[in-house]
């Protein structure tokens, strides 16, 4: 197969392969360690960390780019935000600022 597509990286692919991107994907998304380990049906939170450490190296912080940003005036815009899987990052001139990962 690796010949006929003409790609060598198809060889580095292992049956963990979409369980290690699922996970990593996953933590990327919600930054809840339990949640992984739940889903993944890991004993030992240890073994769910090497997720959080592929993580970091992936979707590196200071990233802007890798971000949709939302500003919020009131309360009732803020819960929107909220509800539409925004986080909060903090108050700048009275706003609350948000952002989500593209």
């Amino acid at each position: 197969m690796t010949n006929k597509l003409g790609n060598p990286r198809i060889l580095r692919i292992h049956f963990h392969t979409p369980r290690h991107w699922k996970a990593t994907t996953e933590y990327a998304k919600t930054k809840d360690i339990m949640h992984v380990q739940s889903m993944l049906g890991h004993r030992r939170i240890n073994n769910t960390q090497i997720y959080i450490n592929l993580e970091q190296a992936i979707f590196k912080e200071g990233d802007d780019s890798e971000y949709t940003t939302r500003i919020a005036k009131t309360v009732k815009g803020a819960r929107a935000l909220l509800e539409a899987g925004f986080e909060y990052v903090t108050d700048m001139d009275g706003f609350k600022l948000f952002r989500k990962r593209k």
